[in-house]
């Protein structure tokens, strides 16, 4: 078929527009591609694309390069970036409701964990991002926390006491551990691994799939499956830019982050799975035998704290989910 001068032009303008209407974001993760967090960022990015027909497009950043957790969370509020997916290390900071989620020894097992955000306690909590300026799409997942040092292995809560260790920029965690005589350092992800290879800090804690993908086996010798805190991740975007959507866009985002809620949880499942042997298989000497009951004991008068603080109703209603 033959286009005469005029049809030519339109077509072409009409392409260009097309072409034009295209709308980019960004998303970013303080961990690398290749880890648990990398597969849900990746994941959801296809899915945007697929589901607004490449209408919408969301650019990939990895290891903090646009700025550590707290960083990107408050660029989102600020709109000057779409999308972040976070650990709930830095969220309370933002949305204090959330802070209950990181009492310690809260949820029994992933399982447990992920049927309470996924049910009516995670799903309401969701709402709260609203007033901040957020749009939650979904709870993801970071995983279980475990307990690594460069000093002596850690066997019972005693074996913690003096020892420096960087922690999330988290309230709730800060107050924990040093209920366990933990000397806290609060520090952005980004900046963990060379203060671990510097002395800066003595250890760090953080789920299997963290210490794997960034390589903390080469700065860590001692590993303690304390799994004391469960860690979620969200998927956050900017209310406004969110808003904008029609009804079937913004559909299309809710569905992609489901997506890529489930690809991450697979893929902690597959580096919870793996993950001891391979540590062990690159030097790390790994206790898997902790007094759980100890550890929970000597978070009494912490946890005290957290009933005044959350309520023991609100806490029981957790633990006790089904």
């Amino acid at each position: 078929m033959k286009f005469g001068p005029i049809a030519a032009a339109c077509l072409s303008l009409a392409l260009s527009s097309v072409a034009f209407a295209q709308t980019t974001m960004k998303i970013s993760i303080s961990t690398a591609q290749n880890s648990h967090q990398g597969v849900a960022i990746d994941t959801f990015a296809k899915e945007v694309e697929k589901r607004t027909g490449g209408r919408y497009k969301v650019q990939t950043f990895y290891n903090g390069s646009l700025g550590g957790e707290r960083e990107s969370i408050e660029a989102v509020q600020l709109g000057t970036q779409e999308l972040a997916f976070s650990s709930t290390g830095p969220v309370p900071n933002f949305v204090p409701e959330t802070k209950i989620l990181d009492v310690p020894f809260l949820f029994r097992d992933k399982a447990h964990a992920r049927a309470v955000l996924d049910g009516p306690i995670g799903q309401e909590m969701l709402t709260k991002f609203d007033a901040k300026g957020f749009k939650a799409l979904a709870w993801a997942e970071n995983g279980f926390r475990h307990m690594t040092n460069s000093k002596r292995d850690v066997k019972a809560p005693e074996d913690l006491k003096g020892l420096k260790m960087r922690t999330m920029e988290n309230p709730v965690h800060i107050a924990a551990y040093k209920g366990f005589g933990i000397i806290t350092t609060p520090m952005a992800f980004p900046e963990v691994f060379t203060a671990l290879q510097q002395g800066t800090v003595d250890g760090q804690e953080n789920p299997l799939p963290v210490i794997i993908s960034a390589k903390f086996d080469q700065v860590q010798k001692h590993l303690s499956l304390t799994g004391h805190v469960y860690s979620p991740c969200i998927f956050l975007m900017n209310k406004a830019s969110f808003d904008k959507l029609s009804a079937a866009d913004k559909q299309a985002f809710l569905d992609a982050a489901k997506e890529g809620t489930k690809a991450n949880r697979a893929r902690v499942d597959e580096d919870d799975a793996k993950g001891v042997a391979d540590l062990r298989a690159k030097g790390m000497t790994v206790i898997d035998n902790v007094d759980k009951a100890k550890f929970v004991a000597a978070l009494a008068p912490v946890n005290a704290q957290f009933e005044k603080e959350f309520g023991k109703a609100n806490l029981d209603k957790i633990r006790d989910y089904k």
